[in-house]
């Protein structure tokens, strides 16, 4: 699946999620749901890491958790570019695939910087 149709169905679900919560999707909610989802990502990557209480999960839940918040962060990204109008491809193209070294020719900007 590609970025723009995974970000289409993540957009679809998100809607839809929020209709039925009856939560308002404006300029600040996608932004301050993605630093939610950080802060649950990190809490499962602090019980991963044994820096944190496990909260009685196995190490199999714990590693479905990580996986489950790395995927909700994830799809916050892509609902942030979307409302954003920021093609997040093309956005990743141009600030991380241009230091690929398998392509002969990249084309960096002198401004650009890594990371």
């Amino acid at each position: 699946m590609d970025l723009l149709e995974l970000s289409s169905k993540v957009e679809m679900i998100s809607k839809l999620y929020a209709e039925t919560h009856e939560i308002t999707r404006d300029q600040a909610w996608f932004l301050l749901k993605l630093h939610e989802e950080m802060g649950e990502l990190t809490q499962a990557f602090l019980m991963k890491t044994a820096q944190s209480r496990h909260k009685e999960r196995s190490p199999q839940e714990i590693d479905e958790a990580l996986g489950a918040e790395l995927a909700d962060v994830l799809c916050h990204v892509l609902l942030l570019a979307r409302h954003n109008d920021v093609d997040i491809g093309q956005a990743v193209e141009h600030k991380w695939l241009v230091w690929d070294r398998a392509d002969s020719s990249p084309v960096v900007p002198a401004t650009q910087s890594r990371g």
